[in-house]
């Protein structure tokens, strides 16, 4: 949420990963008026804007079913409308369940994640939508979700897993920067008196986040981290890194194999980590949470 970066959860079936993925637009920072006003346009065009409101002030959120075809998710038809992935503009689009998605559908949303738009060609002309969105994915880590539960027998066979996990290609999981292992929920947990921190104080410190990238970025029309190219990457994330984060991402790059791809999304990661810490340097305990946030066995 701070640093608008994209997410993919795995694990067994019941263990929140829906639940912590429809919390999150409680600790989304609140638009700025150039974004209220996009968001506004797109659901103007799409006749969705609801009666008695004239602009969206609320991130969009949206969550579209697996059976979703091509031009629902990206856009089309006759009279070129907008998608799920412009809809979802500045604000989450939500898939539960990826590897359920069509193999089409899923390579069809790659260039807009890089690109921050998406283009509709019809016999009658090319239109060019926003797509500037966060994404979201849950996923199970097999099809009967238990593989690797510490309490569940897994069902599926090893090529049956294997399967599965490879429905999602490469290319597109080296768009997704933070890589996370949700595990089931232990009974203590479930019924501790605890409270957890609440919503409005997590999205204080992600308000803190943004203030300090809408300073950073304040000369372009950049929004957040994640929307960074090289030239920023270069100049926001490589310059203010310490010593020893160097030599933990020369090592990095060298054990992981990093694409220059997950190269840059990592230092995008780590700059985000350092500014929720309020450091403008990235250290070396940013840049090392930032890797493990990669997937496993993977650049």
């Amino acid at each position: 949420a701070a640093g608008g970066h994209n997410v993919l959860m795995t694990g067994p079936p019941g263990a929140g990963k829906t639940l912590l993925t429809r919390a999150l637009p409680g600790i989304m920072p609140a638009m700025a008026s150039a974004e209220a006003l996009e968001v506004t346009k797109i659901y103007s065009v799409a006749g969705m804007l609801r009666p008695g409101t004239p602009m969206v002030r609320q991130r969009p959120f949206r969550a579209p079913h697996h059976t979703i075809s091509h031009a629902g998710l990206v856009g089309g038809g006759r009279v070129p409308r907008p998608g799920e992935i412009t809809l979802s503009h500045r604000g989450v689009l939500f898939l539960d369940e990826l590897p359920e998605f069509p193999h089409s559908v899923l390579e069809s949303i790659r260039q807009p994640m890089e690109d921050g738009v998406v283009t509709v060609s019809r016999a009658q002309g090319t239109v060019t939508f926003p797509a500037n969105f966060m994404l979201v994915a849950a996923m199970n880590p097999c099809p009967c979700g238990f593989y690797g539960d510490p309490t569940k027998h897994c069902t599926c066979s090893p090529s049956t897993v294997t399967r599965y996990q490879h429905r999602i290609s490469g290319p597109l999981l080296d768009r997704i920067d933070i890589f996370v292992d949700v595990p089931r929920v232990e009974y203590e947990k479930l019924t501790e008196d605890a409270t957890a921190e609440p919503s409005a104080a997590v999205r204080e410190r992600v308000e803190a986040s943004r203030g300090r990238q809408r300073l950073r970025f304040s000369e372009s029309k950049l929004v957040c981290n994640a929307e960074m190219g090289p030239v920023e990457v270069r100049d926001f994330c490589q310059r203010p890194l310490e010593d020893g984060a160097k030599s933990l991402l020369r090592m990095a790059m060298n054990q992981l194999s990093l694409s220059a791809r997950s190269f840059h999304r990592v230092l995008k990661l780590a700059r985000t980590i350092a500014d929720l810490g309020g450091s403008e340097v990235i250290l070396t305990s940013h840049l090392a949470e930032a890797l493990q946030y990669r997937q496993r066995g993977a650049g």
